[in-house]
């Protein structure tokens, strides 16, 4: 399994394997030249799903990465960079200039990894990720000028591994987050919810994804399943997600439908 931001994703076989070789070329995941040069990259696998015991260490892996890259660029170093800023700007970005900040650079170390790889799921997913959370932090209508990338990346990494499930809650928020005018599509983003949830039955995030389109359509009983299910979750495809974002806004979301029927 794999983290991404905020989430584990199961990926095919032989790219599982090559997640577990630390400080190793990593060929079939980042391509037959890449190196690690940074062991803030290798750390990363493990603290992307238990920052929630020390976020703080977030910041000493954000730097360490940047700090690499100024001697010299490789795929694995530019995708963590990519993954650790997203997370970051989710968890430890203390106002929304420092959220664009990160996201933003995650969004430019991800676009230089697909240059470099043009067939990297996880370049391709990061760009996509953090080009899409740019554009929700700084305002959905005033950012649809990024629509078009965004769709691109994951129709990218659907053509790539559609087994990849977080492609799938990036979508589900995409068509959830856009207005129906513009391109948004409540049925849509139910559709790429469940799918992914198919894939990875415990990805929280995924799942509070579902009860807030579920909510959005006037489901209100189905809302409620959905989201007791994430607050019930013993075994989270991420609990560092689980911990900090998923639980706390499913919480959120039953408080809002309280007594609803």
């Amino acid at each position: 399994m794999f983290r991404v931001g905020a989430t584990f994703f199961r990926l095919r076989p032989h790219v599982k394997s090559a997640l577990i070789l630390v400080g190793t070329a990593l060929a079939l995941l980042v391509g037959p030249t890449a190196w690690a040069r940074s062991p803030f990259a290798a750390e990363l696998r493990t603290v992307s799903t238990r920052y929630h015991q020390d976020p703080s260490r977030l910041d000493a892996i954000r730097a360490g990465l940047e700090e690499a890259l100024r001697s010299g660029e490789d795929v694995e170093t530019l995708v963590a960079l990519a993954q650790v800023s997203f997370i970051w700007g989710d968890v430890r970005a203390a106002s929304n200039d420092q959220k664009l900040e990160a996201y933003d650079r995650g969004r430019q170390a991800a676009k230089r990894a697909v240059e470099l790889d043009s067939r990297n799921v996880l370049a391709h997913f990061w760009y996509g990720t953090n080009t899409a959370r740019w554009g929700q932090a700084n305002g959905v209508v005033r950012s649809l000028f990024l629509l078009p990338t965004v769709k691109e990346e994951i129709r990218m990494i659907l053509e790539l591994d559609p087994s990849f499930p977080a492609v799938y809650a990036l979508a589900g928020n995409v068509f959830y987050e856009v207005p129906g005018l513009l391109g948004g599509d409540l049925d849509k983003a139910e559709e790429m919810f469940r799918k992914g949830l198919e894939l990875d039955p415990r990805f929280t995030g995924m799942r509070v994804g579902l009860g807030k389109t579920l909510i959005k359509k006037g489901r209100t009983a189905e809302a409620r399943r959905e989201l007791q299910a994430v607050l019930e979750e013993k075994n989270p495809s991420n609990l560092a997600d689980w911990t900090l974002k998923d639980s706390k806004k499913a919480h959120q979301l039953l408080q809002s439908i309280k007594g609803q029927s």
